[in-house]
């Protein structure tokens, strides 16, 4: 069977980055699946990247192949990893990408990018997308062990992941990522919340929330709900909660449980 390669980038798609990855990809692994996680990453947004892989890498085979490029340091002496773990092989630069999808006390084995011989001859210092992390990706797919492909390392970068607070009579969280609809998505999760989540009030700025509402058309107003990743989310039906609220990422959610 096919092995898959999923790629995570800001390249977006108007120009030909990500096609050039895709045939480095193919011409040493035409046997291969390649498949676009996304591309729509703000640019530079190390982030966002992790959230995206916190939301998709879930839903793949345990024996994939992920390669993400949000590499606002690429051609700095930042290093290139391969993470071997038990839900996938991760290939990425050291700046905390990878935070979402590799637990600290998970089985996985770090391993820095360093045999050239496993990457295109030629090497831009702009470009490792294509010239090292998609023919090592290939050389993954054709069966190559990840101990071949670069030396053992102790860990890797990691992001400072907000995580709720408990102050008071009140847990504080924050809103981690906006999507493309507006709504406002949190560090919080339904055991964050009580015994009681249904009763909890959220309070959003200046807006006073009671309760969790089921489902986008069950509410005419902003609400919050838990999303189809287990998080609770700020949303307006067919509109921006965001821009209607003028909050951003990082904006103070306080939540009174009953």
């Amino acid at each position: 069977m096919a092995t898959i390669i999923t790629l995570t980038t800001d390249f977006g798609t108007a120009d030909g980055f990500v096609g050039a990855m895709k045939g480095v990809i193919l011409s040493l692994a035409p046997q291969a699946t390649v498949v676009d996680l996304t591309h729509d990453i703000p640019p530079h947004d190390v982030r966002a990247g992790t959230f995206a892989l916190e939301t998709a890498v879930p839903y793949f085979p345990p024996d994939c192949i992920h390669v993400v490029v949000v590499d606002p340091g690429v051609g700095s002496e930042r290093a290139a990893l391969l993470v071997a773990t038990d839900r996938g092989r991760f290939l990425a630069p050291d700046n905390g990408v990878l935070t979402s999808v590799v637990d600290d006390d998970e089985n996985a084995t770090v391993y820095t990018l360093d045999r050239p011989e496993f990457w295109r001859p030629q090497v831009s210092a702009t470009f490792h997308g294509r010239d090292v992390f998609a023919p090592v990706a290939a050389h993954l797919a054709r069966g190559a062990r990840p101990d071949t492909l670069g030396a053992l390392r102790s860990g890797m970068v990691r992001l400072p992941w907000p995580q709720p607070l408990p102050c008071g009579d009140e847990i504080r969280g924050e809103v981690i990522h906006i999507d493309r609809f507006g709504n406002l998505i949190t560090n919080l999760r339904l055991d964050d919340l009580g015994p009681e989540p249904e009763r909890a009030h959220f309070r959003v700025r200046d807006t006073t929330i009671t309760g969790i509402t089921p489902h986008y058309a069950a509410g005419d107003g902003i609400m919050v709900l838990v999303n189809s990743s287990g998080r609770i989310e700020v949303a307006l039906p067919s509109a921006s909660a965001a821009r209607t609220l003028q909050l951003g990422i990082g904006a103070e959610i306080r939540v009174t449980p009953t």
